[in-house]
């Protein structure tokens, strides 16, 4: 196997977790193969670099192996090797601790106990 479809690519090596998904990304303008934006469609070929955005994290990854099929996650670092940079590791932590510290608590409906101490404190208690 010399090629394999971009799209394939990630579903196998569990980037994302369907094809469709995948897919979407590559439309998306999230994944580079090679530095350049790729459609689903694009070639992946041994020695290729993927760079693809995984929430609020961009991981780089180096083709060791093709295949098509989906990979355990025990054999992944036959088929790829990571080359995110610590640096960018670094930064998505931080954006997701600063997330937790900035959540907004107590939105959505009432519960039966919020809603009956504000009816306690309006003065409406039935």
């Amino acid at each position: 196997m010399e090629t394999v479809r971009l799209d394939k690519w990630l579903w196998a090596m569990r980037l994302y977790k369907t094809r469709a998904r995948a897919t979407a990304a590559c439309r998306k303008s999230a994944v580079l193969l090679n530095g350049e934006s790729a459609k689903a469609s694009a070639k992946v070929r041994i020695g290729d670099r993927v760079d693809a955005r995984l929430r609020e994290l961009t991981r780089s990854y180096l083709v060791n192996e093709l295949t098509d099929k989906r990979v355990g996650a025990a054999k992944l670092p036959e088929f790829i090797t990571d080359q995110t940079t610590g640096e960018e590791l670094e930064k998505a932590r931080l954006r997701r601790e600063n997330a937790r510290t900035h959540q907004y608590q107590g939105g959505g409906r009432p519960t039966k106990k919020n809603r009956r101490d504000l009816e306690k404190f309006f003065g409406r208690e039935g």
